[in-house]
């Protein structure tokens, strides 16, 4: 028997008896400017007061008793449609294509969902920005930045300005799994963490969870960014672009046939090295600092059954003179949806992503017999078939699985003196995670709701050099402060040296107190099998990524939270309010002895050192979505913290991404149909920062030394930072085509100089003496101006 036969002869028999004289209704929603899918629309019966939602492709599914119905078609910004339809005892499809409506406040609303999502949806911490209102926050240099909108949203921070990525809920880095068409992207900024590589003229819908994390995904235990690309417009051709300050960008999108197949291409490039050449000399005359990324999606619909996806991004960031770093992000993502049948729906996904990153001595050629060179990268390839089964519309049942493979490059350099070369580094590494899952959402009344899955994941680790390393504990000294030695044993490449597996329960509750109020609750177990090996206290592109070994368990996250969520107005969402709790208790959290050596270090796995972690708080949420004036106001009160064995006398410390207070107020003006402004604010208490205490000195010079027990014995002064922006509607476009806009905006209108980090060194008036220095990465106020435009 067919496999596709076997799951609805499994799934029929489960629900015959109920639904036996039902059958099913399904089909497509779309946007009818330019026939993308719309994700999350609704789909209503009037006469039965049921409904259901559209998936990520825009499908929908329900099951109904034959007869006369009128089914409502809605989405925020659209046009709602009515079809009065007569159902027979036969399975039917219907599609649907909903019109934007032609009205300015529309696209200043903050999400595009339901009416009652908010309080309706079984989703808690989870937080979901239109592309349009992070078009209209103002930014850095006036370039629309995704990474940075999300940081805006309560329990997202960042360790300070320029740092890449972001943290949630007191995670680091590399707890975060970003997603782009479902392929891993391991670095999100360009520029030292100034940009994200996320084109937002290319980007659909953006999705960030932080807690409450479907049975679907997994491999990270903080959060997941599901950022999913445009498919490109099957009815006309459209250009979108800008000319920045700092760099330009261009879209373009069109039918290949048209209703069935278009494609999207979307190109960045940076100019400051253009900007600056001539003001260049001497040994900086050649110096390379700039980012470009291409991103690129073709979709062919075969038949109402089968559309297949092809998406890829890449994107590199060159920054030096003679000496200079070279990193990039490469994906590529093949999908196939299938419809098995009005009830069973299929997304199949194959992808491969590669970070790679280089540190070179000798960018401009002129030292061959004389130089360093270092890289390094990461590998995947994956396949993932997810299934969707739509059991009734108030049933719906996930399941699926995922092959994934990494190949660990963690660092190789090659170092020539005088013509003689030296190859040293870290031991390259595979490993294959695999997992299985099944979930289920149920709608059990009209006031009770709950989802509910299990997921098993499988991890084996391999030395592709053939050797690895034995942690052996011995007496802590001066010389070896983590208290360890590694002893070398040698393997065959093929061989499994450790394995891992975790089951990983999921649940979330929903309990509707009113047509506008809800209490919610949410469990859920995440293992994480790779790690980011940084003891600084903001990430850099040359930080290594490593697989859990022998030595390395992987990382095990429990998290439970609770929530209050209330809609008030006139619209029934005119303000959305909630308010959360949340406790984390995480396994096996590494930190670094003193003075750890990760850099190129083939022994640096006994400078790790292994403990429990726990972040809590409380996260605030009030936001306007209708009328001139929208926005948000976000406030997070929140504790994280570490106990590792040999790090502040066991005891319990601050996190470097412990942040105590964190408060965004966001606001957008819509004037008139020509101007429209823009402005927020933030405030966010100091990092925590370990200060030596005590100092020695030699020789004249004195030596900033810290003693055990100081860890996070101080925190940087609190950032706080308020941008503006206004924007201008010109009546045409570039060469008079199509639309257009002016950007105005100030990044740090009040030039506040917020402190990055703060280091000690000796004195320049007295050596004996030490200081305090405070770095600040932007210390000034920086305006800009960007023209859009669109035809």
């Amino acid at each position: 028997m067919k496999f596709k036969n076997l799951v609805i002869v499994i799934f029929s028999l489960l629900c015959s008896s109920a639904y036996a004289q039902k059958s099913t209704l399904s089909g497509y929603i779309k946007d009818s400017s330019d026939g993308e899918g719309l994700i999350g629309a609704n789909v209503y019966v009037k006469e039965l007061k049921v409904g259901n939602q559209s998936n990520t492709y825009g499908f929908y599914s329900l099951t109904l008793a034959p007869g006369e119905y009128t089914l409502v078609f809605s989405y925020t910004g659209y046009e709602r449609v009515e079809k009065k339809i007569r159902f027979s005892a036969q399975n039917q499809q219907f599609s649907v294509e909903l019109k934007p409506l032609n009205n300015e406040l529309a696209e200043v609303k903050v999400t595009a969902k339901a009416v009652d999502e908010n309080v309706k949806s079984i989703e808690m911490s989870v937080n979901k920005i239109d592309i349009k209102t992070i078009k209209r926050i103002p930014a850095l240099l006036g370039e629309v930045d995704l990474v940075r909108a999300i940081q805006l949203l309560p329990g997202v921070s960042t360790v300070g300005e320029g740092a890449s990525g972001f943290n949630v809920r007191g995670g680091g880095v590399d707890q975060n799994l970003v997603l782009l068409d479902d392929a891993p992207v391991y670095n999100s900024s360009h520029l030292f963490g100034f940009f994200s590589v996320f084109n937002p003229d290319a980007v659909k819908d953006v999705k960030l969870f932080k807690g409450g994390i479907p049975a679907q995904y997994g491999g990270r235990v903080s959060s997941i960014l599901d950022v999913k690309m445009k498919e490109g417009n099957t009815k006309k051709l459209e250009v979108n672009g800008g000319i920045g300050v700092i760099f330009s960008r261009l879209s373009v999108e069109a039918p290949l046939i048209k209703d069935k197949a278009s494609f999207i291409v979307a190109a960045r490039r940076s100019y400051i090295d253009i900007l600056a050449k001539p003001f260049l000399t001497g040994n900086n005359a050649n110096a390379q600092f700039n980012f470009y990324d291409l991103t690129a999606k073709v979709n062919y619909n075969i038949d109402s059954k089968n559309t297949v996806f092809l998406s890829g991004y890449f994107g590199r960031d060159v920054f030096g003179t003679g000496f200079g770093f070279n990193w990039g992000n490469g994906t590529l993502s093949a999908r196939w949806n299938h419809v098995f049948s009005n009830k069973l729906f299929l997304n199949a996904t194959s992808f491969y992503s590669n970070y790679d990153y280089l540190l070179d001595s000798d960018l401009q050629n002129k030292r061959p017999n004389d130089s360093f060179r270092w890289t390094s990268n990461i590998v995947n390839l994956s396949f993932k078939p997810d299934f969707t089964y739509y059991i009734t519309p108030e049933n719906t049942l996930t399941f699926g699985g995922q092959i994934l493979s990494y190949e660990f490059k963690p660092g190789k350099a090659v170092a020539s003196s005088v013509g003689e070369k030296r190859e040293f580094g870290q031991a390259n590494k595979r490993g294959l995670e695999t997992s299985f899952y099944v979930g289920d959402e149920w709608k059990l009344s009209p006031s009770f709701s709950a989802q509910y899955g299990l997921r098993y994941s499988h991890y084996s680790y391999q030395s592709l050099d053939g050797e690895y390393y034995n942690r052996i504990a011995v007496p802590m000294t001066a010389q070896n402060p983590s208290g360890y030695v590694l002893q070398i044993y040698r393997v065959n490449p093929d061989q499994v040296i450790a394995s891992y597996g975790n089951f990983e329960p999921r649940a979330a509750l929903n309990w509707s107190l009113s047509e506008a109020s809800s209490i919610k609750a949410s469990y859920n177990r995440l293992a994480q099998y790779v790690h980011l090996m940084s003891n600084t206290a903001a990430s850099t592109p040359l930080d290594v990524w490593t697989s859990s070994t022998n030595n390395i368990k992987p990382q095990i996250a429990d998290q439970v939270a609770l929530g209050y969520f209330k809609n008030y107005g006139e619209n029934g969402n005119d303000y959305e309010a909630s308010i959360e709790v949340y406790y984390k208790k995480m396994q096996n959290q590494i930190d670094y002895s003193d003075r750890a050596n990760l850099f190129l270090n083939p022994y640096f796995e006994k400078d790790l050192l292994f403990g429990d972690g726990r972040a809590y708080g409380l996260e605030f949420f009030v936001k306007k979505n209708v009328g001139k004036l929208t926005g948000w106001l976000s406030y997070t009160l929140a504790r994280t913290e570490r106990k590792i064995e040999g790090i502040n006398n066991n005891e319990w410390y601050t996190s470097r991404y412990d942040r105590t207070h964190t408060f965004n107020l966001i606001g957008q003006y819509a004037l008139s149909a020509k101007w429209s402004f823009g402005a927020n604010f933030a405030f966010i208490t100091g990092v925590p920062y370990t200060i030596p205490v005590q100092k020695y000195v030699y020789e004249g010079i004195a030596y900033p030394q810290t003693l055990p027990g100081t860890r996070g014995n101080i925190r940087v002064p609190d950032y706080h930072r308020l941008d503006v922006s206004a924007t201008k509607k010109n009546k045409k476009g570039l060469f008079g085509k199509g639309s257009s806009e002016w950007v105005f905006s100030v990044y740090n209108l009040y030039n506040r100089k917020n402190p990055f980090s703060i280091y000690t060194r000796p004195n320049e008036d007295n050596s004996v003496q030490t200081e305090a220095v405070q770095l600040s990465i932007i210390g000034s106020f920086v305006p800009a101006v960007t023209y859009n435009f669109t035809f």
